[in-house]
């Protein structure tokens, strides 16, 4: 018997069969794709005809519950798309809370108007207004989250962030720099509120504002609460700049004069860094809590943060804080003002593109850390143990070896934001610290090479000062960072960047810590800033020994990939149980690591749900901390650095 091996097209129609799919024995039924709905209508940049209004009522503090309702003119005859927003700036991903959005009733002329929401687009809601309708009147809640489990925190018995963009919707078509609107708000009785907007009223808790575009209004959210107070950071400025806080407590807004001091000194010098200003007033929001969700979230004239209430109440212990400030007001400059192109778009349900984000939050990252230490928010050696902790963070981050930094920059979309099990293998969103430790390079670089006549301070004004008083956006592409480089130093700045950026890398971008004139080292001791982040992390933190860090319930949140830990087989999720033979505590894990230095291991009692192993992890290298060490003989560019500018 000879076998016929079938020709490619033939075997390809025996295995598939007529259409395409795995053939079987009988027949099959073979589908085919549905068209999908028609795009949403394009927007255009045209002035809508009309001006939105929009009513909150945000007086259910118990229930948490935002009552809203909104007029929306027509156009003109025909369907309606109606958006929510979900592509908001300095999210970097989509972030529609959609399913918070409920009750939704649209009417139009005292009819009810039906409403579809769009199979594709889930935040995008179909109207057919009746022939004639002029406008369409909507009713619909906001219940935001009672629990961890549903949500950031918005609102509490003594506070509230009201995010506009939660609380609103528009029409599609236009850029939303294009559609105006008047927004107000009903407070509970007795509060105060801080917000970039203008106040039209203020009669008996409804707040008025001035009309803006809907773009200003979503880029303006409000911090509100029982306990409020304002402080001036720039008496008899040229624009205004308030810090405005809301507490759980009346105590934590008690600020000493230093304090004070050191937050007006940090408006100071950013106008000596930047050399401009891109508003025409910043409004910093504040909240001292531990009941409203954290957050720090940056906008062109405002920020939203949020720190522990002993902020200034024990400020020795809160230095790790104290750079949020510092980054979210430098992103007036780089982020808001100067933005990457892929990141600017027409309406808040167009998809951004997140390439860039290496420069637009890494050297922001650079410029807070920065900043802190110039205006005295931190003090020089802080600063120093921080950036010790950074460069030993990367100097282990083994997800080097086979993930580029570049791709990092898609992390807020993949991981959504959510806890990793792996973090040093995944990587996770490293284009913040070690995009910081790059913009380090790059300033070290270009004192040394002009011989300490330019520095990246040169840079930040050059390329996010300009067009003092501008106060609208102006994007950026790599090449525009590239050719303000090499105006101030020719070299191959494009090389130089794109290896850090673009290839793996298993050597971290550790030199402008030695060209600034220090190193990274060990030693058994943590830093008093060491201290200080664990404590306000509530952990205990081993990565630089075991390879590990835990929380106060004995809970291993973080093991570092092919660490001691990793190779004995522990893994986030594992609770400890006892040490050597005792129950466990923090400080029995640092005496056993001790003296492991001596026995050459620790053995571990863990607990996985109902099952428990006990585990030897081999080590003689006992404790381990990361703080910088001093070049003999060399320039203390870092110093320069962080110095306040005259």
């Amino acid at each position: 018997m000879i076998w016929r091996v079938p020709g490619v097209a033939a075997l390809l129609a025996l295995v598939l069969g007529a259409g395409g799919a795995l053939a079987a024995p009988g027949q099959r039924s073979l589908p085919r794709p549905e068209p999908l709905p028609p795009p949403i209508v394009a927007a255009k940049d045209e002035t809508y005809p009309g001006i939105l209004r929009l009513q909150v009522d945000a007086t259910d503090l118990e229930r948490r519950i935002f009552r809203v309702r909104q007029s929306v003119p027509l156009a003109g005859p025909g369907p309606v798309t109606l958006l929510y927003p979900q592509w908001l700036p300095g999210r970097h991903r989509p972030f529609a809370q959609v399913e918070h959005l409920t009750g939704l009733k649209i009417t139009s002329g005292g009819h009810q108007v039906p409403w579809r929401r769009d199979t594709v687009e889930i935040a995008a809601f179909h109207v057919d207004p009746p022939p004639g309708a002029r406008s369409l009147e909507l009713e619909f809640q906001f219940v935001s989250a009672l629990t961890s489990g549903q949500g950031r925190t918005v609102m509490t018995p003594a506070m509230m962030n009201v995010q506009w963009n939660s609380v609103a919707l528009y029409p599609a078509g236009w850029f939303t720099r294009r559609i105006p609107i008047e927004a107000s708000i009903r407070l509970p009785e007795g509060w105060g509120y801080g917000v970039a907007l203008d106040t039209a009223s203020n009669r008996d808790g409804l707040v008025t504002f001035k009309p803006v575009s809907f773009e200003t209004l979503v880029d303006s959210p409000m911090f509100a609460g029982r306990w409020f107070k304002r402080v001036d950071l720039d008496p008899g400025g040229r624009s205004p700049v308030v810090l405005n806080m809301v507490a759980d407590e009346p105590a934590s807004l008690e600020m000493t004069p230093e304090q004070l001091q050191a937050h007006r000194n940090l408006v100071i010098q950013a106008d000596r860094l930047f050399g401009a200003r891109h508003f025409d007033r910043y409004d910093f929001l504040l909240a001292l809590t531990d009941e409203l969700g954290g957050i720090g979230l940056e906008h062109h004239r405002s920020s939203e943060n949020s720190v522990s209430p002993d902020y200034f109440t024990a400020w020795e212990r809160t230095a790790p804080e104290r750079d949020l400030l510092p980054h979210e007001y430098a992103h007036s400059w780089n982020g808001k003002y100067r933005r990457p192109a892929e990141l600017w778009t027409p309406t808040f349900n167009t998809p951004m593109r997140d390439s860039l984000l290496w420069v637009y939050e890494g050297q922001t990252q650079y410029w807070g850390h920065v900043l802190a230490a110039r205006s005295g928010l931190v003090s020089r050696q802080d600063s120093l143990d921080a950036l010790a902790m950074t460069a030993a963070a990367y100097q282990n981050r083994i997800g080097r070896t086979w993930r580029p930094l570049a791709d990092t920059t898609n992390d807020p979309i993949i991981a959504n934001r959510r806890p990793l099990p792996w973090v040093s293998w995944q990587r996770s969103e490293d284009y913040y610290s070690e995009g910081q430790l790059i913009w380090l390079e790059v300033d070290t670089l270009l004192r040394e090479k002009s011989g300490g006549r330019t520095s990246l301070d040169d840079f930040a004004r050059a390329f996010f000062g300009m067009n003092d008083g501008d106060w609208g956006v102006l994007t950026y592409r790599f090449d525009d960072v590239i050719e303000t480089l090499n105006q101030l130093v020719p070299m191959d700045w494009t090389g130089y960047l794109r290896r850090r950026v673009d290839e793996v890398a298993a050597r971290p971008p550790l030199d402008g810590l030695e060209r600034g004139g220090w190193k990274l080292v060990y030693s058994e001791t943590p830093t008093a800033f060491f201290s200080a982040d664990e404590a306000d992390r509530k952990i205990t933190d081993l990565t630089y020994s075991l390879g590990l860090v835990v929380n106060r319930d004995g809970d291993l949140t973080s093991v570092m990939w092919d660490g001691p830990a990793f190779r004995a087989g522990l893994a986030t999720g594992n609770r400890l149980v006892a040490i050597n033979g005792r129950a466990w505590s923090a400080d029995r894990l640092r005496t056993a690591v001790t003296e492991a230095r001596t026995t050459g291991k620790v053995d571990l009692l863990l607990r996985t749900g109902d099952r428990f192993r006990t585990v030897s992890i081999p080590w003689s290298g006992g404790l381990r901390y990361p703080r910088l060490e001093r070049i003999a003989g060399t320039p203390d560019r870092l110093g320069d650095i962080l110095a306040p500018r005259p």
